[in-house]
C-alpha cells in the first residue's frame, strides 16, 4: 500500500461534557503517528454502545475528565506502524477495545490488543460483535458456564449484546428467554429466544410458567431493584451475571455509586447458603495481566468471528451512519427503537486508505 494516500488530517468526535447528543463537537486534527509497539488504524467501523450513552451523561464508571473522544471498540486497516511492529501488519484488517477514542478517522494504538478480523467478513458487520461479542462469550462461557440443555435469561434480548448472547446461546443448544419492548418480540423470536415484555408487572410469575424450577443463569444489564428478581429466578446452583446499571442511567449524583451498591449487594448474596452465584462482569478484569487478558481477547472474540463468518450468527446491524452525523446516531441508539447495534462508519469522502 502507498502510505502516501493515507490522510494527514482526520476528523473525530468530542464529546466537550455533560451534553445532549446534539452538543457532540466534530473537529479535525492532525493524524496521529505510531509509538513503539503501535499501530495506526483507519477507521471503517465503530460502534455505539451503552458506555458512550452514559459516558455522554458523566455516568460512566471511569471515563476520563471531558473532553474527550467516545468510542469504545473499533474495526480498521492498519495505515502505519511503528518501531518494533511488522510492516506486513500495513493493510490488514484488525479489531480493537479502546474504551475511548474509537470515533475518530485514524487511531494509534497498542499492537499486542489487535484481532485479526477474517477476510470474508464486513467491517461493520464484524465491529457488532467486538465488545459484544467479547462480553457474550465470556459471559455465557467463562463465567456461567452455561451448558447444552438449560434455560438461561437474558434481559435486553434485542440489544447489541442481548441479541448476541441469544444466538450464541442458542447455538450452544441452550433454551434462552428474552426480555424485551414487545415491538421488539418477533426480532427476538427470530433469533431464537422466547421473548417476555420488560416492562410486564408479573415478568418473574411469567418466567417461572415457562421455566417452573427457576433458570441456571440470568444476564442482567439493569441492575437497581429489578436485580433482586433476577436473583430469585435462579434455581439452586444457577448464576446471575450482572453487566451494568442501565436503571439508574438518568440518575443524578456520583457516577460510580449505583455500580458500588450493585456490587455490595452481588457480593453479600454470594454468602448465602443457597447454591446460587452472583458475578458482576467487567471486561477489563485483568487487564493488569496483560498477556493473560489479550490471549482471552483473541481468542474469544476469534471464536466469535469464525461463527460470524461461518453464518451460525447473524450480525445484528440496526444502522450505518457517518462518523460526522454521530449526534444522530447516538440519539437512534438511545431511542430504544432498534435491534442491535448502531454503526458510524467514515464519512464518503474519508478515505481512511486505499487497502480495502
Amino acid at each position: 500500500m502507498d502510505t502516501e494516500t493515507v490522510a494527514d488530517v482526520v476528523t473525530e468526535v468530542v464529546l466537550p461534557g455533560v451534553v445532549e447528543p446534539s452538543g457532540l463537537e466534530i473537529r479535525v486534527r492532525p493524524a496521529p503517528q505510531p509509538a513503539a509497539g503501535e499501530v495506526v488504524l483507519g477507521l471503517e467501523a465503530s460502534g455505539v454502545s451503552f458506555a458512550e450513552q452514559q459516558m455522554r451523561r458523566g455516568k460512566y464508571y471511569d471515563q476520563p475528565a471531558f473532553p474527550f473522544v467516545p468510542g469504545y471498540d473499533m474495526v480498521g486497516v492498519v495505515l502505519r506502524v511503528g518501531a518494533g511492529v511488522d510492516t506486513a501488519l500495513i493493510g490488514r484488517r484488525y479489531a480493537a477495545l479502546t474504551k475511548v477514542g474509537g470515533w475518530a478517522g485514524q487511531v494509534a494504538l497498542p499492537v499486542d490488543g489487535l484481532v485479526e478480523v477474517p477476510g470474508e467478513l464486513d467491517a461493520a458487520d464484524a465491529e457488532t460483535v467486538v465488545v459484544n461479542g467479547i462480553t457474550a462469550w465470556q459471559m455465557l462461557h467463562r463465567i456461567a458456564r452455561v451448558r447444552t440443555g438449560q434455560t438461561v435469561l437474558v434481559h435486553g434480548a434485542n440489544g447489541g449484546v442481548g441479541s448476541t448472547l441469544v444466538q450464541l446461546a442458542t447455538h450452544a443448544g441452550i433454551r434462552v428467554i428474552g426480555t424485551a419492548s414487545p415491538r421488539h418480540h418477533d426480532a427476538v423470536r427470530a433469533l431464537g429466544a422466547t421473548p417476555l415484555d420488560y416492562r410486564a408487572a408479573d415478568l418473574p410469575a411469567r418466567v417461572r410458567e415457562l421455566a417452573p424450577d427457576g433458570v441456571d443463569a440470568v444476564f442482567d444489564h439493569v441492575g437497581g431493584d429489578g436485580i433482586v428478581d433476577s436473583f430469585r429466578l435462579l434455581k439452586r446452583g444457577g448464576t446471575l451475571v450482572s453487566y451494568g446499571t442501565a436503571a439508574t442511567k438518568n440518575d443524578t449524583g456520583s457516577s460510580r455509586l449505583p455500580v458500588l451498591k450493585l456490587i455490595g449487594r452481588l457480593f453479600l448474596w454470594k454468602l448465602l447458603p443457597n447454591g446460587r452465584r452472583t458475578h458482576f462482569y467487567n471486561i477489563w478484569a485483568g487487564k493488569r495481566r496483560s498477556d493473560t487478558f489479550h490471549d482471552r481477547l483473541r481468542t474469544d472474540l476469534g471464536r466469535v468471528f469464525a461463527l460470524l463468518a461461518d453464518g451460525t450468527i447473524t450480525p445484528q446491524v440496526a444502522a450505518r451512519i457517518p462518523l460526522s452525523r454521530a449526534a444522530e446516531a447516538l440519539r437512534l441508539a438511545e431511542s430504544g427503537t432498534v435491534t442491535g447495534k448502531v454503526i458510524l462508519v467514515p464519512d464518503p469522502a474519508q478515505n481512511t486508505s486505499d487497502a480495502r
